[in-house]
């Protein structure tokens, strides 16, 4: 397949699952608002921005932060790359070039959904209540991608748009834990109810209690959270999964080594140091460095990725 497909399929995994993961970490800053004591309201909402890497991007629109101007500018922004409109619209456009070449299903629920945002203001948001309406769009993309695994074929389409939604996943689980931990301690509040929100906020919560009862704790989340091998949003469940798409991809290449090979072995090396982690390794100050590292890595994979299927020609990224 055309290096173009290609890539705007690997964009379309990333776009609706970045912009699933942020619904959920605005949640999981909804919930750390009512378990640690913010004095400062401005400084609240700036931590939100701030887990998004774009305060310089809201600070060119707005002077102060608010809860109805942040919410506004990572939901609905039209100019702002990375808002949920913006992910949504931008992987409806990727997925508008290959029309004729995947299952109409696909189309109709996502635009549907561009539809529907796009219609959407912020008073909406406030006025039926942000818990309500993130949770509406996790439930969008879990439709979406529910078609996704019931009508594709398991061919290379279906590898790059799972290979893309899965690099998402990670980096984005990454960048949940640390925005917690680091609110935390800069709110000096206790850590037990802030890792529970995250728990919640990617649906884990009853699954961790199946392996853990009553024996929760932060460094019992945290393991959880990035070495299970069953837990479908765990770090290491999705590098897991990611490497098994890397390995489905065929392609035609004529020397000995496929292109591809570099990212194969980068996700496997990535994998088996977590499958090498315990429950030893799991204090704070590690957590920290295990967490720098995982970003680092997740760079460093989608750039090989980049270099490996989408060098000659790419798409509307």
């Amino acid at each position: 397949m055309l290096n173009r497909n290609a890539e705007a399929l690997f964009w379309v995994g990333r776009y609706v699952e970045r912009a699933e993961n942020h619904s959920r970490l605005i949640d999981v800053h909804y919930h750390i608002q009512q378990t640690a004591d913010f004095q400062d309201e401005e400084h609240k909402w700036a931590r939100l921005v701030d887990a998004l890497g774009a305060r310089d991007a809201y600070k060119q629109q707005f002077e102060a932060f608010t809860e109805k101007d942040v919410l506004s500018f990572i939901t609905l922004d039209r100019g702002y790359a990375n808002s949920l409109f913006s992910c949504v619209s931008k992987a409806r456009n990727n997925l508008r070039t290959l029309r004729e070449k995947l299952p109409s299903e696909m189309w109709d629920v996502l635009n549907s959904f561009y539809l529907w945002l796009g219609e959407k203001q912020v008073d909406d948001i406030m006025k039926e209540s942000p818990h309500v309406f993130y949770r509406q769009i996790k439930e969008r993309m879990a439709t979406f991608q529910g078609v996704e695994h019931s009508v594709m074929l398991r061919q290379n389409e279906w590898h790059f748009v799972e290979s893309g939604r899965l690099l998402e996943r990670t980096e984005n689980t990454v960048r949940i834990l640390q925005s917690v931990t680091g609110t935390l301690t800069e709110a000096e509040a206790v850590p037990y109810p802030g890792m529970l929100a995250v728990l919640k906020s990617v649906s884990g919560y009853q699954a961790f209690r199946r392996f853990y009862a009553d024996g929760m704790s932060e460094q019992h989340i945290m393991e959880f959270m990035i070495i299970s091998e069953s837990f479908p949003r765990s770090i290491l469940f999705s590098f897991t999964e990611l490497e098994k798409h890397l390995k489905g991809i065929q392609l035609d290449a004529s020397g000995q080594h496929l292109p591809h090979e570099k990212a194969i072995r980068q996700a496997g090396k990535m994998k088996a140091e977590l499958a090498c982690l315990d429950s030893e390794d799991f204090t704070p100050e590690q957590v920290t460095n295990i967490l720098d590292k995982l970003t680092s890595s997740c760079l460093g994979l989608g750039a090989t990725m980049a270099v490996a299927f989408f060098q000659i020609e790419e798409a509307s990224a």
